[in-house]
């Protein structure tokens, strides 16, 4: 690991309530040289419209990062995004990528931590997940007592998600959105349609929570996911 060199930190700024930050998140956003972020190639960075408030003189460094589904053009990204965040860190500027959710829960600061923290000191600040925003903004207890719990996603194939639906108490199945009406069959097939929820966007503009899903048609929002409860 090289001496001397800043410190890169991952930091969780949760789904979307800007007080959903921890106050060592705003305390090491405000105290960072740069703060990195994705954005998309609409100009649209959620993490930064998040902890805005919280960022003032900081340098800025945007990651433009392509959403595909071939991951070869994202790869690339966060290859040139290391780079870059490495010439930082050997002037001995502390970076913090901001990332929403949990930094190491889907998050995309996985894919920067794997590329630089054998060579730099890393640390990671824990945001609020999206299954945690969902589960409160609905008021689902997930789990208790001898209860488990399963989490896929809908690149998962039928046969993994059904199961989860078979085999766990509950099961939170993420990124819902284009796959909605296939999800909803699997869930139909598994009969646990009655003991769904459906929640989109949670903590941001446009939050939506739907206890009856049989009223769920076509596609839906890419930032959404089901909650199965026992």
């Amino acid at each position: 690991m090289t001496k001397n060199t800043g410190i890169f930190y991952g930091i969780g700024v949760g789904t979307g309530d800007p007080e959903y930050l921890t106050l060592k998140a705003v305390r090491l956003i405000q105290q960072a040289d740069v703060i990195a972020y994705l954005k998309s190639d609409k100009g649209v960075s959620i993490a930064l419209h998040i902890a805005s408030e919280w960022i003032k003189k900081q340098q800025k460094m945007a990651i433009l990062m392509p959403y595909k589904t071939n991951r070869q053009a994202a790869n690339k990204a966060y290859d040139t995004a290391a780079e870059k965040v490495s010439s930082y860190l050997q002037q001995g500027l502390n970076v913090a990528f901001i990332c929403e959710g949990d930094p190491l829960f889907f998050g995309s600061y996985i894919y920067l931590h794997q590329r630089l923290s054998t060579n730099y000191h890393c640390e990671i600040v824990p945001g609020i997940s999206s299954i945690n925003a969902t589960t409160a903004l609905a008021q689902i207890p997930l789990i208790q007592q001898n209860e488990t719990l399963a989490v896929v996603t809908s690149r998962n194939t039928d046969e993994e998600i059904l199961d989860a639906l078979s085999n766990y108490s509950s099961v939170v199945i993420m990124k819902a959105g284009v796959a909605r009406p296939r999800l909803l069959a699997l869930i139909k097939q598994s009969k646990r349609l009655n003991t769904t929820c459906y929640i989109q966007r949670a903590g941001q503009k446009g939050e939506v929570v739907i206890q009856d899903v049989s009223q769920l048609t076509g596609k839906g929002d890419y930032f959404s996911l089901f909650v199965i409860s026992s």
